[in-house]
């Protein structure tokens, strides 16, 4: 197992005033969560949560909860039982990689990426292999799909995506979508999906179907922090169609963190009682800063524009970003370089041979605070 990327990043960017690189929606206070939970009247919920016992919640979460989610989140296409609960998002998609990577399974994944979705078929035991196949700048950062179909191999069972894409804040095409989903159906290969940004689309006609609902063998893996700003609550899931799958999920996580708070599955439930006002107005004012930035010093940075979630990959044109990040750092500003993203040739770096996607940062603008942050930059 590798070290994890980001632990560069925590030393380098330690104490910085000004933090470009957060990448969740604005979190909400309690007391706000308590009062949008009493100005939709529901005072059964709020003591619900102020009387709740210290007894452990169920393996994979209580049925209330599952059934907001399966609510709010998929349309009641799925119920409850299609539902793992998991405390955040980081140990569900690693549970799905044990569930569905090992013996003997070669998994495709797809770089730069969230670490967990790069690297996490690797840590299955027995896993028979894994093929990281890039993303580029000059094809927006979509998924190749030649690439994707010359990597099938006669045991590629397991592929990891991540819709909209981390660190870009890009989205694919239904019509790739359900490229890959039919590509994946003739092989009889699991699809996961991080979809930790889903819901936060700048235009909702660009909303892909969860993969959950979209493919028999599709998981969602999704977290309450990105769109909702819950990430206090601690609350992630998977979310799956068909229910054998769902037991081999249920199987692998009994072995790691099978329960999670019962008062963070009732703030959850408040979270998703008020979803539709606070997705409402979250990033789009934010991302209008950010480009004109990028417009107003387009000699320094250019950037593939977002069309999801509250982060953009924006490129540093001088010299790679881990260099721009040590200079900002001195000046109190962090970023999230090249390097949180995807595993760095420490041979390429001595030599100065860097790819051109080493010259790209992330930027998280989902934070109220986001425009004078980036006055400072």
């Amino acid at each position: 197992m590798q070290q994890p990327w980001s632990k560069r990043h925590k030393r380098e960017f330690k104490g910085c005033q000004f933090s470009l690189s957060n990448s969740f929606a604005q979190p909400l206070s309690m007391p706000e969560l308590t009062k949008l939970t009493k100005d939709r009247g529901d005072n059964k919920l709020l003591e619900l949560y102020n009387n709740h016992d210290l007894e452990y919640v169920p393996n994979g979460g209580s049925n209330d909860l599952r059934q907001d989610i399966a609510s709010v989140v998929y349309d009641n296409k799925l119920s409850a039982d299609n539902i793992l609960v998991f405390p955040g998002g980081q140990v569900a998609i690693q549970t799905a990689a044990l569930a569905f990577a090992s013996n003997g399974v070669h998994s495709i994944v797809f770089t730069p990426g969230y670490q967990s979705t790069v690297e996490s078929p690797e840590w299955a035991i027995g896993n028979a292999g894994v093929t990281q196949i890039p993303r580029h700048p000059d094809n927006n950062w979509q998924v190749d799909i030649s690439k994707f179909k010359e990597a099938i191999r006669p045991n590629t069972k397991f592929v990891i995506l991540n819709e909209p894409w981390n660190p870009g804040g890009i989205l694919m095409s239904h019509h790739l979508q359900h490229e890959i989903i039919d590509i994946c159906r003739a092989h009889n290969i699991v699809i996961l999906c991080d979809e930790v940004y889903r819901l936060l689309e700048h235009n909702e006609c660009d909303r892909l179907p969860a993969m959950a609902n979209a493919y028999e063998k599709g998981i969602s893996a999704v977290t309450m922090s990105k769109p909702w700003g819950a990430c206090g609550v601690t609350i992630g899931w998977l979310a799956c169609q068909d229910l054998s799958m769902v037991q081999r999920l249920v199987d692998a996580q009994y072995f790691g963190t099978a329960c999670v708070s019962r008062a963070s599955e009732i703030q959850a439930r408040m979270v998703l009682g008020a979803s539709d006002l606070i997705l409402k107005e979250r990033i789009l004012r934010n991302k209008a800063h950010l480009m004109s930035f990028v417009e107003k010093y387009s000699e320094f940075f250019s950037v593939n524009e977002p069309n999801a979630g509250a982060i953009a990959f924006v490129k540093f044109k001088l010299f790679p970003s881990h260099l721009l990040g040590e200079q900002l750092a001195s000046n109190g500003i962090s970023i999230k370089p090249y390097y949180c993203f995807a595993e760095v040739d420490d041979e390429a770096c001595e030599a100065k041979q860097y790819p051109c996607e080493a010259y790209h940062f992330r930027v998280g603008f989902g934070e109220l605070a986001f425009p004078s942050k980036l006055d400072a930059l």
